[in-house]
């Protein structure tokens, strides 16, 4: 139990209750790595603020979040006649986005099932185009519309797209007065019940509900060796020379904790492309920063990171941690995974 996450859970708790008091109809998500929480957790979570659904990314995360959760479980995934791992229950609210597949699903032994109807956005990723609506009616059959749902991106104002899809609803035959959407900002949202108050508005929320307050939120890793060095010595895997005299940390986390393992990042204004450039530039000389602060600044690493700790170089000018000591890491929590979550 090295690689941990503490959690200031009064402070944590506060922040999910404000949030959930200032969203009516909130649908947390619970998917992936439970957002470095674990899903059970987040679930565990969401019982205790009375919430009535959750929403998971695929069907292999539907059997732990019916264990864990009293209330209803929605896929985000759509639904695909070629899934081999799909659970028919009746708390289960499956996604649909094909016209084809709605058949598909009223056809067989998903006949009966609950539903939500998905909208194609300018995510492009899923979903009907708005002139599918008449033909996905009638190919319902006996499927339960529970809602219709958008996803919508990240960059930019939603509320024109999020109203564009409202009055597609409003003048189709789909039957719920009802929509799932995901990414509206609070703002948003407000604009949107105040010009649609026929419309029941339900924001599905992961990031900024679970990961809302960072500063409740300290990731540590123990340092576990240290050695002196000097410049020019080879270390490691690749036996790397050490650029000068100082020390060589082994500290626990590594790429199995999700230790550098990040995601594409788009390059947005000069700035940005120049720091990318930058990095890019040491990265190919061999040089790369590590998430791990030491003695107040970021470390490089000695060599990539290893399965579940890595080497870190601190020049000798620096004061090193002993052994035994706990030093910050800066995470992305939805690829992290920790050896404990201590909730303090």
């Amino acid at each position: 139990m090295t690689f941990e996450l503490d959690v200031d859970v009064q402070r944590w708790r506060r922040g999910l209750r404000t949030l959930v008091e200032q969203t009516p109809g909130i649908v947390p998500v619970v998917k992936g790595n439970g957002y470095g929480f674990g899903r059970d957790r987040l679930a565990a979570e969401s019982t205790a603020l009375g919430l009535d659904t959750i929403a998971v990314g695929t069907y292999s995360e539907v059997p732990g979040a019916l264990a864990a959760f009293s209330g209803d479980v929605m896929v985000l995934t759509p639904w695909r006649p070629f899934f081999t791992d799909v659970v028919f229950d009746e708390r289960v609210i499956h996604t649909v986005g094909r016209v084809d597949d709605i058949a598909a699903l009223a056809a067989g032994e998903g006949s009966g099932s609950r539903v939500l109807v998905e909208g194609e956005t300018s995510m492009s990723r899923h979903g009907l185009d708005r002139h599918e609506l008449a033909a996905a009616v009638a190919a319902l059959g006996g499927l339960r519309v529970e809602g219709f749902a958008i996803h919508l991106p990240m960059a930019g104002s939603n509320l024109d797209e999020a109203e564009r899809w409202a009055a597609a609803l409003e003048t189709s035959q789909v039957e719920t007065t009802t929509i799932f959407a995901s990414h509206l900002t609070p703002a948003e949202l407000a604009v949107l019940h105040e010009r649609r108050p026929n419309l029941v508005i339900r924001p599905r929320i992961g990031t900024s509900l679970w990961l809302g307050d960072l500063g409740a939120l300290s990731v540590r890793a123990t340092v576990l060796d240290s050695h002196l060095v000097a410049r020019g010595e080879r270390i490691g895997y690749r036996q790397r020379p050490m650029p000068r005299d100082g020390f060589l940390l082994v500290i626990s986390g590594g790429t199995s904790h999700g230790i550098a393992l990040e995601a594409p990042k788009a390059a947005a204004g000069v700035v940005q492309r120049g720091k990318s450039f930058a990095k890019g530039g040491l990265e190919a000389a061999g040089f790369s920063l590590s998430p791990f602060t030491i003695d107040g600044k970021q470390r490089w690493f000695a060599e990539p990171p290893h399965m579940q700790a890595s080497m870190i170089f601190v020049p000798a000018s620096a004061s090193a941690p002993e052994v035994g000591e706990r030093v910050a890491v800066a995470v992305r929590f939805t690829t992290a995974t920790f050896d404990a979550v201590n909730l303090r």
